[in-house]
């Protein structure tokens, strides 16, 4: 595969080739533009996928916090998706901040309806700064509307707590808590391991089956807002462009190593990754 640093996205379809690979992120926006839409469509752009967007919920926020949430109506968010499935061929997708049990479960009946492939189930549940961005009850839904449809789940330790009602604290817990979450349904499981308090930062990839570990050393900074968001973006992104799952994984984790020491310091709060590392 060609280095994403020189691809050029509209090069091919200029030349008479193929169109561009394309990929759907549907989520919240981020009004600082670190993470969410914004941080997604940036890491699709960097892989050179064309990104397309259903928007679920909208943020008043920057680096020092969220001021305000407005969740979007469901008809509407279905109304996006049906837009861009019925018009451009998604070859991935994922999820992000979904906000209600209502719009999670519009999102699961439009990815099935439209048979979307790929799907990255990013499991946010609160922000980088502690404000809630999925209502409690939401996460039984979750679980039950989304993970069976879902090629990948990235939960880091406190949503992967969240979603089985237990403390992730270590290797072991990380483990037994992948297993749990492909017994719901999820084809494989990527459980991050940044809020460790190891000396590297350890990720667990389940495929069901095998474990892969996945280590980087760890980057002494405050600045890693949207470094969800940039992860599970750059993985859906090389899946689009046909990579296999355990690649994509690879890849990205280098990826997001790279933006993460490299973060541009902006704000007066945890700053924003860099997306073009």
């Amino acid at each position: 595969m060609a280095d994403p640093e020189r691809r050029d996205p509209g090069g091919a379809a200029e030349a008479g080739g193929a169109p561009p690979r394309t990929a759907l992120t549907i989520a919240g926006s981020d009004s600082g533009g670190g993470a969410g839409i914004q941080a997604d469509l940036k890491t699709f752009q960097r892989f050179g996928v064309y990104g397309t967007s259903a928007l679920v919920l909208i943020t008043a926020q920057n680096t020092v916090g969220v001021r305000e949430v407005h969740l979007l109506p469901a008809e509407l968010v279905a109304k996006q998706i049906a837009a861009v499935a019925e018009d451009l061929e998604v070859h991935a997708a994922k999820t992000g901040a979904l906000g209600s049990a209502e719009l999670i479960e519009t999102v699961a009946a439009a990815v099935e309806e439209h048979a979307i492939p790929n799907l990255v189930v990013d499991p946010v549940m609160i922000s980088k700064h502690g404000d809630p961005l999925l209502a409690k009850e939401a996460a039984a839904t979750l679980k039950r509307e989304l993970l069976p449809r879902a090629t990948l789940v990235t939960p880091n330790l406190h949503e992967l707590a969240a979603l089985l009602g237990g403390p992730v604290e270590n290797e072991a817990q990380m483990r037994e808590g992948a297993r749990k979450l492909c017994d719901l349904g999820a084809a494989a499981v990527l459980v991050k391991g940044g809020h460790l308090r190891d000396r590297d930062a350890v990720d667990l990839l389940y495929d069901g089956s095998e474990f892969v570990r996945l280590s980087a050393t760890r980057i002494d900074t405050p600045h890693t807002h949207g470094t969800g968001c940039t992860h599970s973006a750059a993985i859906t992104a090389l899946l689009a462009r046909g990579e296999t799952l355990p690649v994509a994984v690879r890849q990205a984790k280098d990826f997001i190593t790279r933006a993460i020491a490299s973060a541009p310091g902006l704000g007066h709060g945890y700053g924003p990754v860099n997306h073009w590392a």
